[in-house]
């Protein structure tokens, strides 16, 4: 007599452990994302997801960059943040009366409701229109180390940008940032969660290093 396909299926009580811990993890997250949805909660975290070239700033700098955009605007100001969501929820908590929107492609930062806008650099104009010149500071860090990523994400940064600009992105990229935006190498230099084999620079085109002392 041949045994059961449910007996051939039954799993040994440690996979079948990691399994049910694995699920129950899932189910955890998925429900902390829904309840952050409904109550724009700004304390959920998210995985990097690295096919989509994300790599999370360290605490240093999130807090160095946050920092620096509330000094250099206005209490009633707007800033604009392109592709560098884990900036979004200290700013929002510390930036007061200032306005902040995120640009991103990936759906999960949704949960912060009106702040944020669907953006593929792919199509850098893909954006309302009524948001032409009306950011006073624009920060942008672009997913790829590629011209055709910088030079779309200029265009997106110049569209939206009243005057101020931040950019942060590799050091092999300085020449054509340089030509695309009129910006300059800080002192102040960015650091991620888990280091990156390219070197990282922030650019600016007004002294931005002032404004973190």
């Amino acid at each position: 007599m041949y045994e059961s396909d449910d007996e051939d299926l039954t799993l040994c009580p440690t996979t079948l452990a990691a399994l049910n811990e694995f699920l129950k993890e899932k189910e955890e997250k998925e429900n902390q994302l829904k309840y952050s949805l409904e109550n724009q909660n700004l304390n959920v975290s998210f995985d990097e997801n690295w096919q989509l070239s994300q790599f999370w700033y360290d605490d240093n700098t999130t807090d160095t960059l946050v920092k620096g955009a509330i000094k250099c605007t206005e209490s009633n100001g707007k800033i604009a943040l392109i592709s560098c969501p884990t900036l979004y929820s200290k700013l929002k908590k510390n930036c007061g009366e200032r306005q902040v929107t995120l640009f991103e492609y990936d759906e999960r930062f949704k949960i912060y409701g009106h702040d944020f806008i669907s953006y593929n650099y792919k199509f850098p104009l893909n954006i309302p229109r009524d948001m032409s010149n009306s950011y006073d500071l624009v920060i942008a860090d672009p997913p790829f180390l590629s011209d055709e990523c910088l030079t779309k994400i200029a265009v997106t940064i110049k569209f939206l940008a009243k005057n101020n600009i931040v950019l942060c992105t590799g050091a092999i990229m300085y020449e054509l940032a340089e030509r695309l935006l009129n910006i300059r190498i800080c002192h102040f230099v960015p650091h991620h969660q888990n280091n990156l084999a390219n070197e990282f620079y922030c650019y600016s085109n007004f002294d931005f290093d002032k404004m973190l002392l």
